[in-house]
């Protein structure tokens, strides 16, 4: 299990990872399109309705990945690395490992994803003309759709759905691929990215919080349009505005925070070798003696003044009990060849970057194969802090 997400897979050398929050979208999305197949082909029974439903969330789902593989491999194209797309809640996000190199980076990444969402609803409506269907009949659109099988039926919705993708995306609400597109033309604007992110981000937030009050106004029975009227309607609304204002002002946030490691040195933030364990201690002696007393929660492993691994609370957790005083060391500390390491030298934002690809906390700092120190996230997040100016108008109090 993925501390980002669920891993499903890799593809062109990226990591494919689900959010929790995806099983739960999931879900709901074969359950609406159940009862709209259901209600829709009375003739195919409830059965083969939940597998169409399950059939077609997969491929909408399959089809926000090919969105997101197309910015990765527009990304690509510019030089740029994607370590990971993510599915959560309200679609999909690329990790990417820094900020595009240019306006035009930036607009040609934005716009992949939407172009992709457009190809494939075009495709999927092609692909059900092919099948000798027409959009229109003398007894009308609703009565037709009634009449699709299952394929034709599965494809009639993909279609149109893709478009809505495409569409919404292109939103100006930073992060969309809209809001994007707008930071990239602020971008070569102002010539100054943070301007531009601060600009598209208040343009994002602030269409967030328009969702959120149409959506609240739907909730209560207001007629909205292109959202209705409802609760289920209005929720829903109210939620993708909040996630998008809340988005919006964490990227903002993320831009600030690596504008200000820029060009800090690892040596600055790491801790010079303090507690250490011997490989030949036990698992026991180690809870009580150096755990227990340094309150680290990884430690340095030494054999004859040697760096040999690093040993946590985890790996202490995973040894039974009665193991405690024989297992030594040794035999569950991650040996030193399979650590991912910094240097001293290191800029501080690709150290952050080496701690956040993977599910650690820690990277031990090594000069010419010695140990020389110790980096945690503990201790950026707290130079982070420190270093963020106050809001304006904030009073600091002593």
């Amino acid at each position: 299990m993925n501390p980002h997400g669920i891993r499903i897979g890799r593809v062109l050398g990226i990591d494919v990872l689900a959010d929790r929050s995806w099983i739960l979208v999931f879900l709901l999305v074969t359950w609406n399109l159940t009862e709209v197949f259901v209600q829709g082909h009375p003739a195919w029974g409830f059965g083969p309705s939940v597998l169409l439903a399950t059939v077609a969330s997969l491929l909408f789902f399959a089809s926000i990945l090919v969105h997101e593989f197309a910015h990765a491999l527009a990304a690509r194209g510019w030089g740029m690395q994607v370590r990971s797309i993510t599915l959560f809640l309200f679609g999909g996000v690329s990790n990417l490992e820094h900020e595009p190199p240019s306006p035009a980076a930036e607009f040609w990444m934005a716009i992949a994803g939407p172009f992709a969402s457009f190809a494939l609803g075009v495709g999927f409506v092609f692909v059900w003309i092919l099948f000798g269907h027409t959009a229109s009949s003398e007894h009308g659109l609703a009565i037709v759709l009634t009449q699709l099988d299952p394929l034709s039926t599965l494809l009639l919705w993909l279609g149109p759905v893709n478009v809505v993708i495409g569409v919404f995306n292109l939103v100006p609400g930073f992060p969309l691929d809209g809001g994007r597109v707008l930071r990239a033309l602020l971008w070569a604007l102002t010539r100054d990215l943070n301007k531009a992110t601060r600009w598209a981000s208040a343009v994002g937030q602030a269409i967030g919080w328009t969702f959120v009050v149409a959506g609240m106004a739907a909730l209560f029975g207001v007629h909205v349009p292109f959202v209705g009227a409802g609760p289920v309607a209005g929720l829903w609304f109210a939620c993708i505005g909040w996630f998008l204002a809340s988005a919006a002002q964490r990227s903002y946030q993320s831009l600030l925070v690596h504008g200000m490691l820029q060009g800090v040195p690892v040596w600055r933030l790491m801790r010079v070798i303090g507690p250490a364990i011997t490989a030949e201690t036990t698992v026991g002696h180690a809870a009580s003696d150096a755990f227990l007393r340094s309150g680290e929660r990884a430690l340095p492993v030494l054999d004859d003044g040697r760096f040999v691994g690093l040993v946590s609370v985890t790996d202490l957790r995973a040894v039974p009990r009665d193991q405690w005083h024989t297992v030594p060391i040794r035999a569950v500390m991650t040996p030193s060849h399979r650590l991912v390491t910094t240097a001293p030298d290191e800029g501080l934002e690709a150290a952050l970057r080496k701690l956040g690809a993977r599910p650690i906390h820690q990277l031990p700092v090594m000069r010419e194969g010695r140990l020389v120190g110790m980096l945690q996230t503990r201790d950026v997040a707290r130079w982070v802090e420190l270093h963020v100016q106050p809001p304006l108008g904030h009073a600091t109090s002593h």
